[in-house]
């Protein structure tokens, strides 16, 4: 065999040999890429994103697009071909499985937690929404949000039973509830003072607070480490509104989309269009009072917005500068402390003012 000709053959299956190796072989990684967008002016598989009912609304036009990313699933198993790619490509990031599922984190357990955040963060956009404009009626209680299977507190308490006191002290947030229980020591009886779930669901449907109470006694648990008391319970915060609003939004999680959620609430609320017809998305979470917060995966989420025709983009200022390390053509990145920030930057977009918006990299 003519040496040029074995040279070949060995390249070609050196090659072959290592492609096989890329394929086989399996990486601690994962990848995230950009996911869809969606209006949150507008419907979404059919239906609208927000429905807003017993009070008046106004029409609304241009976009407020909420972002997502698409992540490989905590049981996906990336092979070294995969991971060379997602380096190699401009519009994909290969992180540490790690970053995205710590501690072994499963799917399931995931999933979970998302729909729990998603849900959460569609509350405080509503809060946050109607304290921007000043509407009364907004009431707060904390509630049962999780209830560990197993624990103490399995079939005594249940999600969305609201939690007036703990040993007859009064409790006002969320991390009252720990406090009080572990003031007991393993083995000891905490009495909880509760609003059922029912109660609850229908003093909300009717735009009330609820009333009356039931006493509940558990007997507390030893925790792992420590040893404190715990009832295996997880609190949370709910809400009584002054009139429905509704966000529907299927296959997303997590709490990225708060801000925007927040801004399509005001949007319809007020008469007028917020984005002066423009193409605006944008994400980041928010609390009650306003204040927006980073965001994970951010670069993705701009290249996406872009891809879909956005021309600016709402970031959260943690965020300006890591997204200020590649901004896609055309757009515009926009930083954002609070959702009035938001709703000023705004203003600026729909009047055509964009040298007086706060962008991110800028002075």
């Amino acid at each position: 065999m003519p040496r040029r000709t074995a040279t070949m053959l060995a390249s070609t299956l050196m090659l072959f040999a290592l492609l096989c190796a890329g394929v086989f072989i399996k990486v601690p990684y994962s990848e995230m890429s950009p996911g869809p967008t969606v209006n949150t002016l507008g419907d979404s598989r059919g239906e609208p994103v927000i429905s807003i009912a017993d009070h008046k609304t106004y029409p609304t036009s241009g976009h407020l697009n909420m972002t997502t990313v698409r992540v490989t699933g905590a049981d996906y198993d990336m092979n070294l071909l995969e991971a060379v790619y997602g380096w190699l490509s401009d519009d994909n990031i290969v992180v540490p499985h790690e970053n995205l599922y710590p501690g072994g984190k499963t799917e399931e357990q995931s999933t979970q937690e998302n729909a729990e955040e998603f849900s959460q963060s569609q509350e405080s956009a509503k809060v946050a929404a109607l304290k921007q404009l000043g509407t009364p009626g907004v009431t707060t209680r904390v509630v049962v949000s999780t209830v560990v299977k197993g624990s103490p507190a399995e079939g005594k308490l249940h999600a969305g039973d609201v939690i007036r006191a703990v040993d007859g002290s009064a409790v006002n947030a969320p991390e009252d509830v720990a406090k009080l229980v572990t003031k007991r020591k393993a083995g000891e009886q905490v009495e909880f003072t509760i609003v059922p779930t029912a109660e609850a669901a229908e003093a909300e449907k009717a735009h009330r607070e609820p009333t009356g109470s039931s006493k509940v006694v558990l007997t507390t648990a030893k925790a792992e480490g420590d040893g404190h008391a715990i009832v295996g319970i997880r609190a949370g915060t709910d809400h009584t509104f002054p009139f429905n609003i509704d966000i529907k939004l299927a296959d997303v999680g997590g709490p990225s989309a708060g801000l925007m959620f927040a801004l399509g609430i005001v949007d319809k609320l007020t008469p007028g269009d917020l984005t002066g017809g423009k193409f605006v998305a944008g994400t980041g979470t928010i609390d009650d009072t306003g204040k927006v917060g980073p965001i994970g995966g951010i670069q993705m989420k701009t290249i996406g917005a872009r891809q879909a025709g956005a021309e600016y983009f709402l970031t959260p200022a943690e965020n300006c500068g890591s997204a200020s390390e590649h901004i896609p053509d055309g757009l515009t990145l926009v930083k954002v402390s609070t959702i009035d920030d938001a709703a000023k930057a705004l203003e600026k977009i729909s009047k055509g003012d964009k040298a007086g918006l706060p962008q991110c990299g800028k002075p």
